[in-house]
């Protein structure tokens, strides 16, 4: 059922949180949580209950100086960000003060992606994102190589300076870069020319409304959504103002940076998920 405005008081006197300290503890703003807490808003956002409900049911050690990102004007209404955890990084910062240079400071083994200074954690892909992946960029090698040119695919996790500032860096699925100049030693200086990022359900928010305006704003030509616990594709083009066109995994279609001429075979995809969910009991 979540938390109550009755335990929000509770806990809060509990703890001896003001309300300026419970507004940098869960990102939620401070105009926000005083009508909250005076009983003014009788429909509160869900997503505010919850970064309330995170903070004062949870351990308060872990946020000290680590607050959670939540909406501001210049956000999505009710997208809440991943909270800063203890990055490692060698000064306390808040989200959306992290630059490129903690991320490089970041372990080995902690894979995240950078947007516009706020950590967002990344988890290990599914099988199925994998399988779906190795058979999208097994068709786009294979035109690639078949038909020459400067373009080159890749895949993640490499690392894309999308702004090509310190502020952002992202990991997209698959990708296909046309300007080498942008092909640097460890990353990609810039934005690549198509994207393509496949759902899972802890990444869709990021993907279909964070990732969508970055790609496109920094110059990607053609963005692609596979979802497949909905089993189509959204695709987005730059030259239409990112209005999605929405297809079933079904036959064949063209990448526009080709002009068409590579297919990518829907059906094939829809197969593999089709399979894996059989084999995993998942239907």
């Amino acid at each position: 059922m979540g938390i109550t405005l009755t335990e929000i008081l509770r806990i809060k006197e509990e703890r001896g949180y003001s309300v300026a300290k419970l507004s940098e503890y869960s990102g939620v703003p401070v105009g926000t949580l005083q009508k909250l807490l005076r009983g003014d808003s009788a429909n509160p956002r869900e997503a505010t209950m919850a970064a309330l409900e995170r903070v004062l049911y949870g351990d308060e050690s872990l946020y000290p100086g680590k607050a959670y990102m939540y909406q501001t004007e210049s956000n999505q209404p009710g997208m809440v960000m991943e909270p800063a955890a203890a990055y490692g990084t060698k000064t306390v910062k808040k989200q959306g003060e992290y630059t490129v240079e903690d991320y490089y400071a970041l372990p080995e083994e902690r894979r995240v992606e950078l947007i516009d200074g706020v950590f967002y954690d990344m988890n290990a892909p599914i099988p199925l994102h994998q399988q779906i992946l190795g058979r999208v960029y097994a068709e786009v090698l294979d035109f690639v190589e078949k038909n020459g040119g400067d373009c080159l695919p890749f895949l993640a996790p490499t690392d894309v300076q999308l702004d090509c500032d310190d502020r952002t860096m992202l990991q997209p699925d698959l990708f296909i870069l046309c300007d080498l100049k942008k092909l640097k030693k460890i990353k990609i200086f810039g934005a690549p020319e198509f994207v393509m990022e496949v759902l899972s359900r802890s990444t869709k928010k990021k993907d279909m409304m964070i990732k969508l305006a970055k790609y496109l704003e920094a110059g990607v030509k053609e963005y692609w959504v596979i979802d497949p616990e909905r089993r189509i594709l959204i695709v987005y083009l730059a030259q239409e103002e990112g209005t999605p066109h929405i297809y079933p995994l079904q036959g064949e279609i063209g990448v526009q940076l080709y002009e068409g001429r590579l297919k990518i075979d829907l059906g094939k995809i829809d197969g593999i998920i089709e399979r894996m969910n059989r084999i995993t009991g998942e239907e």
